[in-house]
């Protein structure tokens, strides 16, 4: 008996020996080929543009908390410095940086 198997790559899912059996009485093989819709959208197409915005906004969101951060505390740091300078003066006219805690 000859055998052989489906011809190519077409469904590799047909055992030989059911294809060998259909050949051999001459039944019919249907073979079912899943496409896709070609209309349909292409997610990958639609979320990659998606993911990169939100990384970016997600990136902006984070600069502008390190900015209020970076500017909180460099308003303490002048706080702080201020107070310890104490009053200054330029040319006769002197500025009090920061009130004492009794005042």
């Amino acid at each position: 008996m000859d055998r052989t198997d489906p011809p190519g790559f077409l469904a590799p899912h047909i055992p030989a020996d059911t294809w060998n059996r259909a050949q051999a009485i001459g039944q019919p093989v249907v073979i079912v080929v899943q496409t896709t819709d070609p209309n349909a959208i292409a997610w990958r197409r639609v979320l990659v543009p998606f993911a990169i915005a939100g990384a970016v906004v997600l990136g902006g969101w984070g600069l502008v908390a390190a900015l209020c951060a970076l500017m909180d505390a460099a308003a303490h740091t002048a706080t702080v410095i201020a107070g310890a300078a104490g009053p200054v003066g330029a040319g006769g006219i002197t500025l009090k940086l920061a009130r004492g805690k009794g005042e």
